[in-house]
């Protein structure tokens, strides 16, 4: 928490919607610090702000009040620009094209930062073939199964190599299999990775499994009441769910979530 030059910072963070007398007080005051390669997830009853949250770390909206600041680094290549906002967003519903091949897809975000043709090309390929999607590069998203779509996002959003990659429940629309399939997919990704990653759900073990601090969030309007970070080193694996430390902190963590949802 106390990173002299942190990735994300957030200060007396608030957003409302609408006006008096129907003003949504829905965040906030929210003081937030994210490390560099930090991978941060945030758990919260429905309706306290996580969303809202990252969408204005997207720039998709802006704070009423406080400020939200993202720290970029210059590009590694020297002819490329930076896309004007350093966050990389992924949905729960995969926002991907549907008109697209997912070749084309997972090129989108290098077209519009004006990536050059042949570096673009080796990114994509590079991603297709991580994602176990190279076979599947000429498809087009409506043929693919969920956890193929979701995959298609995620390769869409790390090939512009991303400064903050946001993801907003990105498994819940999937089966409990398939989730915890993905779940240790991106687990192996964002170890290697290492890119700061501001991560909602509403599953503890997914939070858990994923997260180098777990924040948890009060009902609306949100703010952080507790943190943890839980205690299993580096690279983990999905195995830690069956250890006995796992099941407590779900336990502690349910318990703190439960009574912030029942006055909501």
């Amino acid at each position: 928490m106390g990173d002299p030059h942190p990735k994300l910072h957030a200060t007396r963070l608030t957003r409302t919607f609408g006006r008096a007398p129907h003003q949504v007080d829905a965040l906030g005051p929210l003081e937030l610090t994210v490390a560099p390669g930090e991978f941060v997830c945030l758990v919260g009853p429905s309706g306290c702000g996580k969303s809202t949250l990252l969408r204005i770390a997207a720039g998709l909206l802006r704070p009423t009040t406080g400020t939200l600041e993202i720290r970029t680094s210059p590009p590694s290549d020297p002819r490329l620009r930076r896309a004007a906002r350093p966050a990389a967003m992924i949905f729960q519903d995969y926002g991907i094209y549907d008109w697209k091949t997912v070749r084309a897809n997972v090129r989108f975000g290098l077209d519009i930062q004006r990536v050059p043709r042949r570096e673009a090309n080796a990114r994509v390929t590079e991603w297709l073939t991580r994602m176990g999607l190279a076979d599947f590069a000429e498809a087009y998203p409506a043929t693919l199964s969920g956890g193929m779509r979701q995959r298609v996002a995620i390769a869409r959003a790390l090939a512009v190599e991303p400064e903050l990659l946001l993801m907003d429940e990105p498994f819940a629309a999937l089966d409990a299999q398939l989730r915890t399939i993905m779940q240790d997919e991106l687990l192996d990704l964002t170890q290697s990775l290492r890119t700061t990653t501001l991560f909602i759900t509403h599953s503890l073990e997914e939070a858990l499994v994923l997260g180098d601090r777990v924040l948890v969030m009060s009902a609306r309007p949100g703010r952080i009441i507790a943190e943890h970070r839980p205690p299993f080193p580096r690279p983990r694996t999905g195995e830690i769910r069956d250890t006995p430390e796992f099941t407590a902190l779900k336990s502690e963590l349910w318990e703190l979530l439960r009574k912030e949802a029942v006055p909501a």
